[in-house]
């Protein structure tokens, strides 16, 4: 396999662009195990091979267990997340197929009561940058396997 388009070297500027929002994410406070869970699962539903490649061992790297990464496709009958981790799996769900209905009331309100004004528009944010790496790196070919986690390098 090989790489369809290196966007990177092509307009570089673009990368700083995501990479800027990736910053605001980091630094918004959510737990970043929960955002390595989103970024998975939007990923899954996107089936994005080289964001699952990354995020599983991003994930791993962060202590997250084989058996929560494993089940994350069927995390509504796997009792390892907790109530506010199911509240951002069913709004990354709704974001990422957002032509699906959108984000009803009750959803919203669900992930109110876990997550504050502040904290909802955070997630949107992750959630929006996860769907964008996506479409990038499927649409331009980019191979999944080599990536290692920062701390394992």
């Amino acid at each position: 396999m090989e790489i369809r388009l290196d966007y990177t070297k092509v307009r570089p500027e673009s990368l700083q662009t995501l990479l800027k929002l990736e910053g605001y994410v980091k630094k918004s406070g959510l737990d970043p195990k929960l955002v390595e869970l989103i970024k998975l699962r939007a990923s899954q539903i996107n089936g994005c091979a080289y964001c699952l490649d990354m995020h599983s061992k991003d994930a791993r790297a962060m202590g997250e267990t084989e058996q929560r990464i494993y089940l994350l496709n069927a995390w509504r009958e796997a009792p390892f997340y907790t109530e506010s981790e199911r509240a951002a799996l069913a709004l990354t769900e709704a974001v990422t197929q957002i032509s699906n209905g959108g984000v009803s009331e009750e959803l919203f309100e669900k992930v109110r009561r876990h997550f504050d004004e502040e904290q909802f528009v955070d997630l949107i944010m992750a959630i929006n940058a996860i769907n964008a790496w996506n479409r990038i790196a499927i649409s331009t070919g980019m191979i999944p396997g080599e990536y290692q986690p920062p701390a394992a390098k």
